[in-house]
């Protein structure tokens, strides 16, 4: 039954390690306990699974307009998201989910590509 979890509980355990680990990077990113670290990083797979996509075809012609740049945008708004859905995970403001975003998205690939191998 839990035969093919192992993907997404590695993909869980990454996502809640970069935001781990952009909480002590950016001051404006905080998380009460572990628990809210955990239950967020759950949140925000969901949120780039089903909202993300969503977003990124609504703002397409933005994001062509700006050569992609926007897709960042998008990436902190899902941040904050997150963030107000769950309690016990606060942001200080759009810029440092922005910057949060994008560390957070370097980290996860760089984390995710020890994990795989070719």
């Amino acid at each position: 039954m839990f035969a093919n979890s192992t993907p997404f509980l590695i993909t869980w355990g990454v996502t809640a390690l970069s935001l781990w680990a952009a909480s002590y990077v950016f001051s404006g990113l905080k998380f009460n306990d572990t628990g809210s670290l955990i239950i967020s990083a759950l949140v925000l797979g969901f949120a780039n699974a089903l909202v993300r996509p969503l977003l990124i075809v609504f703002t397409l012609p933005l994001t062509v307009l700006t050569m992609g740049l926007f897709l960042l945008v998008i990436n902190a708004l899902v941040l904050m998201l997150v963030a107000k859905l769950v309690s016990g995970f606060s942001l200080a403001g759009f810029w440092t989910a922005f910057f949060a975003s994008i560390f957070i998205s370097l980290l996860n690939v760089f984390i995710s590509s020890l994990f795989t191998s070719n």
